[in-house]
């Protein structure tokens, strides 16, 4: 399968060459000369290089056009030639490129460098075939650049998969990380084991939110309403074949100790109950755990290449554990004081298998509780705390923060947007993100070694709704992963992506419309005006800790939050008892009063409700209250974002005025308390 991107080169007002900048990601120097180069059919392609790198760059390039590969004279065509590096500390995927109105060369110290340099040629190529002369001095700022696809919630096949490798290629990405494991389906054929891909791979229900719904059960591959799949062991080979010819790495993820509801509902030995309930964990404290995980991962090893293998580690309850005796005893044996040293067990243990097979683990930052394996690397996806802790110990760290690379997301106004997670994650954001700030001293830095960007697909069904998940927001992750980040702005971005969303557009991908992006919520983009501004608050019941927001000066600072919580600018509220929010501000004085009211989000996957009664009462001296209006709610779950205000409209005057908003369920979000 191969998808042709037929690149159109458009003007843009840049003081370096109009051309290069056009390019995602941006080269980091692109110097404009006189003349233009003109490629005819069958033009000369001259590739001084080892024949396997030969193979891969003529490959590509005769997706673009038909080349003269057996010429031996590069005039009028291309040169891809493999040179010494003059710095031994320059990136291998470093290349030059010169287009001068004779030839185009391409010089690299790896094959990868020449891959390289080819997609930028291709780029800059004016309708197919007319190059502006140029001068392009490039590498990438980190040497890991990933795209993650969840291929576990909701199956996607080898067709898919290779269009998006096609993707990742033009935008320079060099590693493709497949979650292959997960409680909603085993994608991964392991002939050791059929029942994981007779049993495991299906379920009753189409989509993931069905399935989750409907009791998180399984079906046989025969039944008549299975739904699922999996990729072969051929399948494997082909993808990693195909990867390898646009110099991508795939790296495998096998979850563990984990997300493994799966195989514990087809092999129960291996939870610590017994039971084909599904347990989230296996039991560590059973051999039989350790015996079928090596198992898989020798045929993960042979038929994955790569050195690196994602052992996920996140999530744990670790709860069964606690009561487990298996689990108790193997504490008891290695001197393990928790639960957390229990998992950091399992995880050094696996990694010492993997190191005896020549490859190296990689986990989400989970694996770091109890203590982090000697040579394991960390993908830092909870916040960035994490990946920076594990670079000063020494391990290498990819930074994949949910906050700025968790593309599951919405990207727009929710209600304009097919279903997400929830969440706000637009591509301004996106870009803004910077994953080694210049506080992080140089040893650290070292080991920060790149960025990925993560495509969760619970609550994205179609191939279609990937994609329109994944672009333009994964052409940021490019150009962060290998643009200097004293070059990037976003302002000169965001027109070179509505240009290359337009180019995906027409060979064949579904991409956001950034031409048509309506932004944050209104109400964000101002600053709110009202009589309780500065005004001093007192918190009767505590906000909750996980989200204090601005603490006391959030429901009085008059600054609005955006499309979801997680901007920070919303205080949540979750607390023993129905009770969740109760608060008294004092307006200094007695003051007239119209309105008093407060707008609540509503996002049912992460238990955000709204208040099912808010109470709204008024003092003259802050023990005495007067209640002015009650406002009951049925809380029912909806889809989606959803907001709504509870308020108060009359004539009164008092100095304090206390809030109080009651819950059945769920956690209160709130962001202002306005008064007028």
């Amino acid at each position: 399968m191969k998808h042709l991107f037929v690149i159109a080169a458009l003007v843009c007002a840049c003081p370096l060459t109009p051309c290069a900048q056009n390019i995602i990601p941006k080269p980091n120097s692109a110097v404009e000369n006189k003349g233009t180069l003109t490629l005819r059919q069958k033009a000369p392609l001259v590739i001084q290089a080892p024949d396997s790198d030969k193979k891969h760059l003529a490959d590509y390039a005769g997706e673009w056009m038909q080349f003269n590969t057996s010429a031996t004279d590069a005039k009028g065509g291309i040169a891809l030639r493999i040179v010494p590096r003059a710095d031994n500390s320059a990136s291998p995927e470093s290349y030059s490129l010169t287009v001068t109105p004779d030839s185009a060369v391409v010089q690299a110290p790896t094959g990868s460098g020449l891959f390289y340099g080819l997609v930028t040629l291709r780029q800059l190529a004016n309708n197919g075939n007319a190059i502006n002369a140029v001068t392009v001095t490039d590498a990438p700022r980190f040497p890991y650049r990933g795209m993650m696809l969840d291929i576990s919630r909701h199956f996607r096949d080898k067709d898919f998969i290779k269009k998006q490798i096609d993707a990742m290629a033009l935008l320079k990405l060099n590693n493709l990380h497949l979650h292959l494991t997960d409680a909603a389906g085993w994608r991964l054929e392991i002939e050791k084991y059929p029942q994981l891909t007779d049993y495991a791979a299906w379920r009753p229900q189409q989509t993931w939110k069905q399935w989750n719904e409907g009791g998180n059960k399984y079906a046989h591959r025969g039944d008549s309403a299975a739904f699922g799949g999996f990729l072969t062991r051929d399948d494997i080979r082909e993808l990693v074949d195909y990867a390898a010819a646009r110099y991508i790495n795939i790296i495998p993820e096998i979850e563990m100790p984990s997300h493994s509801e799966e195989v514990t509902a087809t092999f129960p030995e291996l939870s610590c109950n017994h039971k084909k309930s599904g347990q989230p964990d296996f039991c560590v404290g059973n051999e039989k755990t350790f015996e079928f995980l090596q198992n898989v991962l020798d045929e993960v090893i042979e038929i994955f290449p790569s050195e690196t293998i994602h052992i996920g580690g996140d999530e744990a309850s670790k709860q069964a554990w606690k009561e487990c005796e298996l689990c108790r005893k193997r504490m008891e044996e290695n001197n393990l004081e928790n639960v957390d040293q229990l998992q950091s067990y399992l995880v050094e243990r696996i990694e010492r298998y993997l190191n005896s097979k020549g490859r190296r683990l990689l986990g989400w930052d989970e694996i770091m509780e109890g203590g982090i394996a000697p040579n394991a690397a960390v993908m830092s996806w909870r916040g960035t705390e994490s990946g920076i802790a594990a670079a000063k110990a020494g391990h290498n760290a990819i930074m994949s923060p949910g906050g700025y690379c968790y593309l599951d997301s919405y990207q727009d106004a929710p209600a304009t947007q097919p279903e997400a997670i929830g969440g706000y994650l637009p591509l301004q954001r996106v870009y803004s993100y910077n994953p080694v700030p210049d506080s992080i001293d140089t040893d650290a830095a070292a080991n920060m070694i790149g960025i990925q960007g993560n495509l969760w697909c619970e609550y994205i069904p179609t191939a279609e709704h990937a994609e329109y998940m994944l672009y333009p927001r994964m052409f940021a992750i490019a150009e962060i992963g290998w643009t200097k980040q004293n070059n990037r702005d976003f302002d000169d971005f965001r027109p070179r992506a509505i240009n290359l969303g337009r180019q995906f557009t027409a060979n064949g991908y579904t991409v956001f419309d950034l031409e048509k992006e309506i932004g944050n919520k209104p109400e964000a983009l101002r600053p709110e005006k009202h009589l309780a501004v500065g005004k001093q608050v007192t918190y009767n019941i505590p906000w909750w800790r996980n989200y204090p927001a601005s603490g006391t000066a959030t429901l009085t600072d008059g600054v609005r939050g955006g499309w979801n919580y997680s901007d920070r600018l919303w205080q949540g509220y979750l607390s023993k008892g129905d009770n969740r929010m109760d608060v008294t501000v004092d307006l200094e004085k007695e003051t007239p009063l119209s309105y008093i009211g407060c707008e609540f989000m509503q996002l049912i996957g992460p238990g955000v409700w709204h208040p099912s009664q808010v109470e709204i009462m008024i003092s003259d001296n802050g023990t005495d209250f007067k209640t002015l209006s009650v406002i009951d709610h049925e809380q029912k779950p909806s889809d989606g974002v959803s907001f709504r205000t509870y308020s108060w409209q009359g004539n009164a005057k008092a100095r304090y005025v206390r809030y109080i908003a009651r819950a059945k369920e769920g956690v209160l979000f709130t962001d202002e308390l306005i008064i007028r």
